[in-house]
């Protein structure tokens, strides 16, 4: 057969053989998921759908600003951003390895040396010259080397893994951004209703103080009463400077989620508000679908999916690997005293490469390679227990803090009711006004602890959609993956 229609058919045959892969491992980590949750509660309507934006479910416009907010200045966002950015870079550095390369070169120079002498003829013999030579060429070199065994293409699909990995990245720390922020809003007015509810009752002690101070004058009252009242009040005063500490700490903490300083948040949310009177229904998952809305989960998957390709790509190494070169190009050569040399230049060639002895490096990174693709794995099968833990942690939460609230909102509307009750029969002068006092005290002490399970009720339901996965979507954030040159590697 003519040489000339030879190569390009080993180069179609080699190609052909590319797209076999022979050394490509499977990425697949079988997980024993249960069929449903053990303390989910019997009634779930929400949709599945509903968990990408289920803070507005609070009806809270403020919560609504403040996430929107942190989407757009929040710090981690950002750093994660540009991780992803950095990731999809690698990837085009990856595959830029399964096509041929072509360079352009340009040099030239003028050149006189010592061991460089020739004899011209001359009058008196021969003259021995060192000649100035003046050289220029330049032109085109082509290499490629072809992926035969796969091991290009698979180090090309480990770098998309690992950049489909940082997007997962990118979506973990946006569900947990916004867990943080409502969490924070929410403890956020759950103390600051506690203070109202705690100043009540300092006005009520100093109250109580001053009726008794009046009933001593009176002869109605002993020391020992003032001094267990004086007690009573000033252990009371002693827990606000707590509660105003912890309200300015949120507000600092959510000044730095969403990425201002925190005096900035400071008109905003020092004046007190009360927590949202509604929340998000209960989500609806089964703790299967938690492998495609958990973007840890996800990111743990695409951590075996790279680890799996590049245990393919060391074992590719132990193949030979296939090399085509061509160049071509113009050179001049001018020497004085010597007709001057200008042609074109041209090579072409190729080449192969096997290991025969390295010592065991090969063999090693295999080991190393595969021992990586456990450990991914290992963890992969931990993080989804982990993830269900995370579930049935929060489903428990949510209904013990829901059984406080209901129990102490009871509680609440007993005390109301007696204080009521002291009252009139002290406007009907059968009661005393301390009877008042120590009634309504009892009733905002109630409050207060009611006012503490409705802030647990709310902040578990957020810890509830962040179990889930809520609060992304992979329209909100930038992709940058070229997934139609993923799927189509995926079918190879």
């Amino acid at each position: 057969m003519n040489n000339r229609y030879l190569t390009p058919l080993i180069v179609l045959s080699l190609a052909s053989l590319i797209a076999c892969t022979p050394t490509r491992v499977g990425d697949q980590v079988a997980l024993n998921s249960p069929a449903n949750w053990q303390h989910a509660p019997n009634t779930q309507t929400t949709e599945t759908s509903d968990l990408k934006t289920w803070w507005q479910g609070f009806n809270d416009p403020l919560l609504n600003e403040l996430i929107d907010q942190a989407l757009t200045a929040n710090h981690d966002l950002k750093i994660a951003t540009a991780r992803v950015r950095e990731a999809n870079a690698m990837v085009t550095v990856a595959e830029a390895a399964l096509y041929p390369s072509l360079d352009f070169s340009l040099s030239g120079g003028r050149e006189k040396r010592i061991d460089r002498i020739v004899g011209v003829p001359s009058g008196q013999g021969i003259k021995l010259i060192t000649p100035t030579a003046d050289a220029v060429s330049g032109g085109l070199a082509a290499r490629w080397e072809i992926d035969v065994f796969g091991g290009r293409h698979l180090e090309a699909e480990a770098a998309a893994a690992q950049a489909q990995g940082s997007q997962e990245g990118l979506h973990a720390a946006q569900v947990g951004l916004l867990a943080q922020v409502a969490t924070n809003y929410l403890e956020l007015r759950g103390v600051q209703q506690r203070i109202g509810i705690l100043q009540k009752n300092i006005d009520l002690q100093r109250e109580r103080l001053r009726t008794l101070q009046a009933f001593l004058k009176a002869g109605l009252a002993n020391e020992a009463d003032i001094a267990r009242q004086q007690t009573l009040l000033q252990g009371t005063e002693a827990t606000l400077p707590t509660l105003v500490n912890a309200e300015q700490n949120l507000i600092h903490r959510l000044g730095v989620l969403l990425g201002e300083p925190p005096e900035n948040l400071g008109t905003r949310l020092a004046s007190a508000g009360s927590l949202p009177k509604q929340a998000p229904a209960m989500p609806n998952l089964l703790p299967a679908d938690l492998l495609t809305q958990r973007p840890d989960l996800r990111l743990a998957q695409t951590e075996v999916s790279a680890a799996a390709a590049s245990l393919g790509s060391a074992r590719a190494d132990l193949y030979p690997k296939i090399v085509l070169s061509a160049s071509g190009g113009l050179g001049a050569l001018a020497v004085g005293g010597f007709p001057s040399l200008a042609d074109s230049v041209y090579a072409l060639g190729s080449g192969i490469s096997a290991p025969i002895f390295n010592a065991g490096r090969i063999r090693a990174q295999i080991t190393a390679a595969d021992a990586r693709l456990e450990q991914v794995a290992a963890h992969y099968e931990k993080t989804f227990l982990l993830a269900l833990e995370d579930v049935e942690n929060a489903f428990v939460a949510h209904r013990s803090a829901s059984d406080s609230f209901s129990r102490l909102t009871e509680a609440e509307a007993s005390a109301e009711k007696a204080y009521r009750l002291v009252d009139t029969l002290y406007s009907r002068g059968a009661g005393n006004y301390l009877a008042v006092l120590d009634a309504q005290r009892g009733k905002l002490a109630v409050s207060d602890e009611r006012a503490k399970a409705e802030t647990a009720v709310s902040v578990a339901m957020v810890s509830l959609y962040r179990a889930f996965g809520g609060g992304w979507t992979v329209d909100s954030l930038v992709s940058g993956i070229d997934n139609e040159s993923i799927a189509s590697r995926d079918k190879q």
